[in-house]
């Protein structure tokens, strides 16, 4: 390498290790508990209602302003989320912190729950519609209407068109389903880019109607066929089950460390690797969520809110957990392996198959990795929008079809590199604004209760 680009490198690298460090975990899960404490545990108190309201239609949606249902934007949300760090991420989170990891994501999530409630609120609340008349909102528009700060709005659409072009929205998951087809399959790269090209601009050309129609069917069924294979491991492993659990529990406060190929976690790198990878997993207030949330149509921001926090719900406190305790339970997180071998190895252990297994991880990647492409698409054009107008949303959709067809022959550590330190950067001016606007929050939320709670008095009284 040239000795410069190794110099730049290696500065960044420092860099990247500063940003994702203790301060910006300490700050994301500190907003969290902030907005928990604040909201009155929301997370807890109303998850049965928000999940009422995932699993049932509004009748008043399709009057409601917004671009598509509750449920296609929570589904275009989550496409964004349940990716590869479902599989790979929960894995190197173990490798790295042990069993205790697993725990530690599990505090990242439920406060991150009230995270996402509280970013969605401010969504649909400060939501404008663009020149083609489709909903815009997100980060940008709260922070730019809410904060009255244009240039933390300009630098959050900046680091996000950063993500969605150069990161987690391209290079990393066409490397996945190329990587995936090719050792399960043996389907040339070439083959495979050249498909995966053409079925993401089919999709994406059609706006955020045509991917969250894609997501609401793609997403609900991988997840369940992901879910179902991990309770068939975990039932054949049952005896096993309740170790597991104690293990992931007692490893979260004292440490553990193992024989073979995991030698020395401690407290600390228990609670760095499970929390960072939990927000990797589902970036609770990274600012990307609402975004899609905007498009939703509904008359409650407050409402939409509620929505759109069950997908950290789905995304960590079940998918990942569910990765976890396979991992555990199989003994692969104590194997030589690590990321999505150590997940391979873990399934053809526990179902009793050398081709089985790996197929199924290779095939769970694949999905999971498209239909991230295919959320990421929607928030850069979003990004896109807000910087320069809908005039720049078609050079954008080409210049991304561009990057996902030459990704797969890619090997720029630089650019990767880049890509996490701006990941890490959309954060930042995120958690400001809702820290600046957590009484707007607190306000929307005591109202809409306030009313809620008249309304089911109403109701038993005209019932009884």
């Amino acid at each position: 390498m040239n000795p410069l680009l190794e110099t730049l490198q290696n500065l960044l690298q420092i860099v990247d290790n500063l940003i994702w460090g203790p301060p910006l975990l300490i700050l994301l899960v500190g907003t969290g508990v902030y907005l928990t404490l604040r909201l009155g545990f929301i997370q807890i108190r109303y998850l049965p209602l928000a999940l009422s309201y995932v699993f049932s239609r509004n009748k008043k949606q399709n009057t409601a302003k917004g671009d598509v249902s509750s449920f296609a934007a929570l589904c275009t949300a989550l496409s964004a989320t349940i990716g590869t760090g479902n599989i790979v991420g929960v894995a190197t989170a173990i490798k790295m912190g042990g069993p205790g990891a697993l725990f530690w994501m599990w505090l990242a999530a439920l406060f991150g729950m009230a995270t996402k409630y509280a970013e969605c609120l401010l969504a649909v609340k400060y939501r404008e519609q663009d020149a083609n008349g489709q909903m815009l909102g997100g980060p940008m528009y709260y922070l730019e209407k809410g904060v009255g700060s244009k240039w933390l709005a300009k630098l959050f659409a900046f680091f996000t068109l950063g993500v969605a072009c150069f990161g987690i929205g391209t290079f990393p998951q066409v490397n996945a389903i190329v990587d995936a087809a090719y050792l399960s399959f043996e389907i040339p790269r070439e083959y495979t880019v050249v498909a995966l090209t053409l079925l993401v601009a089919t999709v994406t050309l059609g706006g955020i109607k045509s991917i969250s129609n894609v997501a609401s069917k793609v997403v609900p069924v991988m997840a369940a066929f992901y879910i179902l294979a991990c309770i068939t491991v975990l039932t054949s492993q049952a005896s096993a089950l309740p170790s597991a659990v104690a293990l992931v529990v007692s490893s979260a406060f004292t440490g553990h460390a193992a024989t073979g190929g995991f030698v020395g976690a401690s407290i600390m790198l228990a609670i760095q690797s499970g929390i960072a990878r939990g927000v990797f997993s589902n970036e609770s207030g990274l600012g990307s969520a609402p975004m899609a949330a905007a498009a939703a149509q509904t008359d409650s921001c407050v409402r939409q809110g509620l929505t759109s926090m069950t997908g950290t719900f789905f995304d960590t406190i079940i998918i990942c957990t569910m990765t976890g305790l396979t991992l555990v339970v199989t003994g692969a997180w104590e194997s030589e392996y690590a990321g999505a071998a150590m997940t391979t190895y873990a399934f053809a252990s526990g179902l009793g198959s050398s081709y089985w297994g790996p197929l199924l991880v290779s095939v769970g990647l694949m999905f999971f990795a498209f239909t991230t492409i295919l959320g990421w698409n929607y928030y850069g054009e979003r990004c896109i929008t807000y910087l320069f107008g809908v005039k720049a949303i078609k050079p954008y959709k080409f210049i991304f079809l561009v990057l996902i067809a030459v990704g797969a022959f890619l090997k720029l550590d630089l650019i990767w590199l880049i890509a996490d330190i701006v990941n890490g950067l959309m954060a930042i001016p995120n958690l400001i604004g809702l820290v600046l606007l957590r009484e707007v929050v607190i306000s929307e939320s005591r109202m809409y209760f306030s009313q809620l709670k008249q309304d089911t008095k109403v109701e038993q009284q005209q019932t009884a």
